[in-house]
């Protein structure tokens, strides 16, 4: 079988196929359509997010098996179009699980306690103490909306901090011991602390929007290392400025290109986006919550076992 590697990954992931007898080819920097005009002579590709794999593009993929995705997230795949080819779909949730969890404790722990703002006040050389409390986690309730791969591991690391955790999920029974599934409105009733880990799709755009918000019976931090889409960042910035959300940790933002690698098509920075990076309670990172060392050789391996699997 040949496979056509569309983005550079950690290099166990081609040297692994290769030994398993796959033939690997790799084109970094060909354009969609450029790509298009050969796909049909590979039985797989792997790829990260350099461009949407559309019904054009699958249609002219005729020989086309599988498609690997190395990261969690398929919406950057026409999935209805490429099942109904007959085309299967693998990606590697699993794989950076641990860092999306990591990182938004550390969001979290940063934003409650005030230590990207305090740190940059001591470097000027201000001393403040009593202004700059922080707040425990303990006691809390943390609500977490998605509650698959990435929810789940973000509840567990929260076990040591003897706070109540709670989900909401469009899946029943998704539950488990680190996390009491609830309605969205009994969420709303008793959060102090949002997490969203939820994947794109049509239905999650926009989810957290000014309706949502002002649903919430108390102000609450709010932490998104899912998709910068699904936020609506005027209301999210109107929140913020009436202490409806008491601070925000943003690891993505909605103004992202599809291919996560560069955030605007023009330099015009957009008014909500001039407010964030002005804000003292708001923690901005550049999608980078699934992106560490051990991720990407965690992500290569699943992929490659998942491939070996199935073929």
């Amino acid at each position: 079988m040949k496979i056509l590697h569309l983005d550079t990954n950690h290099s166990l992931l081609i040297e692994q196929l290769q030994h398993a007898g796959f033939e690997n080819h790799e084109d970094y920097t060909s354009s969609k359509e450029e790509i298009e005009q050969k796909i049909a002579l590979y039985d797989g590709i792997i790829i990260r997010s350099r461009f949407k794999i559309d019904q054009r593009f699958l249609d002219a993929a005729t020989n086309l098996k599988f498609i690997g995705r190395v990261g969690a997230g398929l919406e950057n795949i026409d999935c209805e179009h490429a099942e109904a080819k007959g085309i299967q779909l693998i990606a590697a949730p699993e794989g950076n699980r641990t860092a999306v969890a990591e990182h938004a404790m550390g969001m979290l722990l940063n934003l409650m306690n005030k230590l990207s703002y305090v740190d940059q006040e001591v470097r000027q050389g201000i001393w403040k103490r009593e202004e700059n409390r922080g707040i425990e986690i303990e006691g809390k309730t943390v609500g977490i909306i998605g509650y698959g791969t990435m929810g789940k591991a973000f509840a567990q690391r929260l076990k040591g901090f003897d706070c109540k955790v709670i989900c909401y999920d469009i899946k029943p029974n998704v539950g488990n011991e680190y996390a009491t599934q609830v309605s969205l409105q009994e969420l709303q009733e008793h959060t102090d602390i949002l997490s969203l880990h939820t994947p794109q799709t049509d239905e999650t755009y926009h989810l957290i929007n000014k309706q949502l918000i002002d649903g919430f019976a108390k102000p609450f931090w709010f932490i998104n290392t899912a998709r910068g889409k699904s936020v609506n960042t005027h209301d999210l910035v109107e929140a913020l400025k009436s202490g409806k959300i008491k601070g925000a940790g943003l690891d993505v933002l909605e103004y992202e290109k599809s291919s996560f690698e560069n955030m605007f098509s023009d330099n015009e920075l957009p008014n909500a986006f001039k407010y964030l990076i002005t804000a003292d309670n708001v923690l901005l990172s550049p999608h980078i919550a699934g992106w560490t060392i051990e991720s990407k050789e965690k992500l290569a391996q699943i992929i490659v076992d998942k491939i070996k699997a199935r073929f």
